[in-house]
């Protein structure tokens, strides 16, 4: 069997889906491992690094996805500038393509897969359990992610996240309100609080609720029942009653907020909007929030994927690719993650899609779209692609 690794093309993306470590792996498990050349360069993994592991460097791209049995990718395939079509459509039809689909939130991508029969593992929607955590990459970014948020925060923040003494008096520090206590929340307040800033976390799981208190946070909201909220150490779609009752919840301390991270992700699914443009409005002016859920299209109505806008005074950013910012740790995490999967599904020559974790990920295989939260936002939409930021 052949796997490609090709250049990851989104603007500013420097991670990559194979390392010389994994490549290794790969071949010693009996595999083909074809690398574009330049692929690692955005993480300063030069050519002669893969070929030393065995990798078959690759200069022409089209070659390299029309030989593959199974593509590696990061990102969603997005459309090559060069061929003039979709890099998915550079794929032999009855092929894989194992990456981050976000496919909930790209229903054009999915249906381009499912007409032409290829099998389409998304990282997004890997299990969340004991079998699941050595490919589990949505943790693994959301670490990345997490650290990223902050500084991204302190960066747009018109003020210091931590207080200050000096000759001039002192300043305050920043208040930093976390919304979901899960991997990427957990590794936010740890560097909010890192960097001095007083940090306040929302969650309705007790556990994660006593995760964040352990963190340094202190913690705010409500308990949801038991169940309602987690499966499979995952976040579940909650009942419209109990989003009203967190965005009220919310309401009362957003206005006092410095910094708003929202973290609340659904595996394969749209992230809930907690955060609406009433809320936006009663926040202070040079307040900032960081939407961590844009991929999956944010916890907050206002914002904007892939851009930083302002309303009335306070900057929402909904960068896509916040690992990516950080592609050295991103690509060596998100490398055996992806290389986990693989080899976890590959036996006796080809990949067999009845192991759990591989299974749970399917969400295109044999011309159907196989995946229950996909199916689900296609019926919402009318087998529409959602539009931008929602």
């Amino acid at each position: 069997m052949i796997v490609g690794v090709p250049k990851e093309i989104m603007p500013q993306e420097g991670r990559v889906a194979a390392i010389p470590e994994t490549v290794k792996q790969m071949v010693g498990a009996g595999l083909t491992v074809l690398v574009e050349s330049g692929a690692g360069k955005g993480c300063f993994i030069a050519d002669k690094a893969y070929k030393a592991a065995g990798a078959e460097i690759v200069r022409d791209v089209r070659q390299l996805w029309e030989r593959s049995d199974v593509v590696l990718k990061v990102k969603e395939p997005l459309r090559h500038a060069k061929y003039g079509c979709f890099e998915d459509e550079l794929l032999g039809e009855g092929k894989t393509l194992i990456t981050f689909l976000h496919p909930a939130n790209s229903l054009a991508t999915v249906k381009r897969l499912r007409d032409r029969k290829i099998t389409g593992l998304s990282m997004d929607c890997i299990l969340r359990t004991p079998e699941g955590w050595p490919m589990d990459a949505l943790s693994s970014m959301s670490i990345v992610a997490g650290y990223r948020a902050v500084i991204q925060a302190a960066s747009l923040l018109p003020q210091m996240l931590c207080g200050a003494v000096s000759g001039g008096g002192a300043t305050k520090a920043a208040k930093v309100l976390v919304i979901g206590a899960g991997m990427v929340g957990l590794q936010a307040i740890a560097s909010a609080k890192g960097l001095g800033a007083e940090v306040f976390a929302v969650d309705i799981r007790s556990e994660a609720r006593q995760r964040a208190e352990s963190a340094g946070a202190k913690v705010v909201g409500f308990n949801a029942p038991r169940g309602l909220a987690e499966e499979k150490g995952a976040a579940k779609v909650l009942p419209e009653e109990i989003l009203v009752e967190e965005r009220q919840q919310l309401a009362a301390v957003v206005p006092e907020m410095d910094v708003i991270i929202p973290s609340i992700l659904i595996l394969g699914e749209h992230a809930p909007v907690l955060i609406t443009r009433e809320m936006v409005e009663t926040m202070k002016a040079g307040s900032v929030i960081i939407d961590v859920a844009i991929d999956q299209g944010g916890n907050c109505e206002l914002t904007e994927r892939g851009k930083i806008v302002r309303h009335k005074g306070v900057t929402m950013a909904g960068i896509m690719n916040l690992p990516g910012q950080v592609p050295v740790h991103s690509s060596q995490l998100y490398a055996r993650n992806i290389c986990n999967l693989l080899l976890d599904t590959y036996h006796n020559g080809k990949l067999d899609l009845e192991r759990p974790v591989a299974k749970a990920a399917t969400v295109t295989h044999g011309g159907a779209v196989v995946h229950e939260g996909t199916l689900s936002a296609m019926k919402l939409l009318g087998d529409k692609e959602p539009p931008s930021g929602h």
